[in-house]
């Protein structure tokens, strides 16, 4: 009986610490993912004014203006133009989203040093900042959709869509979490955005196709996870049937950034 109540004993223990265990993982997924809700509830005229802006300028100035002088086959520019924009609006909104908040926490309110040393895993609250971000991804990507109705476009919608945004915004605030944490200020966030963001914003499939580049620097391109999104969306918007192996290479891409991400922050002797 009494190695029988001792058995119980250490059961009912070990149930606890996994009980706990998962408390603090799912507790510090959930708490970055308030923050950015507070955050949003807050500012929310201002972070729709401001993913709108860019998107109606691009509309306008390529979709009316050189739209009518460019050829893509079949359709309408606008219609190619439309999943472009949805996919770099989604990255820079949950790369941005993420990358400037949490590097203002790190190095001046220094708040993320509570994150690091309280029971909640690194890696939770990683993964909840990289939901947060997705999410504000996905909201900038339903705006753009609902512009695009006065332009006459004319593209297909389903659920797998709004997965591929959310894939998206997934991945790119994970490299938000990754940047801000190795950035040593907030120019190193700029930087950083200048020569990875901006050049993606507008050489991956988004306002031309990739076949127009010359052929190496198309191979190079096809390998940027910001190409592999736009061809989804598009092919999605199309009617076309989904290329299994894009979606997978985001979805690696993303499992590496997490674990690199997690892997920095570990190692990280003085956040």
């Amino acid at each position: 009986m009494n190695e029988k109540a001792e058995w119980l004993d250490l059961a009912q223990e070990k149930c606890a610490n996994e009980k706990s265990g998962l408390y603090y993982v799912f507790g510090g997924i959930r708490t970055a993912v308030w923050e950015k809700w507070i955050e949003f509830k807050h500012e929310w005229k201002k972070i729709t004014a401001s993913s709108l802006i860019s998107p109606l300028l691009y509309m306008l100035a390529l979709g009316w203006g050189l739209g009518s002088m460019v050829n893509t086959g079949d359709r309408p520019y606008i219609d190619f133009l439309v999943p472009g924009i949805i996919a770099l609006t989604t990255m820079n909104t949950g790369y941005n989203s993420v990358s400037v908040s949490l590097n203002v926490q790190r190095l001046y309110e220094r708040s993320f040093d509570q994150v690091i040393i309280s029971p909640t895993p690194i890696f939770s609250y990683i993964i909840g900042q990289m939901i947060g971000g997705a999410l504000r991804g996905m909201y900038a990507g339903v705006l753009i959709l609902l512009l695009s109705i006065p332009f006459g476009v004319s593209i297909h919608i389903n659920p797998l869509f709004f997965v591929v945004m959310f894939l998206n915004g997934m991945l790119f605030s994970a490299l938000g979490v990754l940047a801000s944490v190795i950035a040593a200020s907030h120019l190193d966030i700029s930087r950083f955005s200048t020569f990875v963001i901006i050049p993606m914003t507008f050489l991956c499939n988004t306002m031309f196709p990739v076949e127009r580049m010359p052929a190496a620097v198309g191979v190079i391109i096809s390998c940027l996870p910001l190409t592999h999104t736009s061809r989804l969306l598009r092919g999605i918007a199309y009617g076309e049937s989904i290329n299994l192996l894009s979606i997978l290479f985001l979805v690696c891409l993303l499992a590496a950034f997490i674990v690199l991400t997690n892997v920095v922050v570990n190692k990280k002797n003085n956040l």
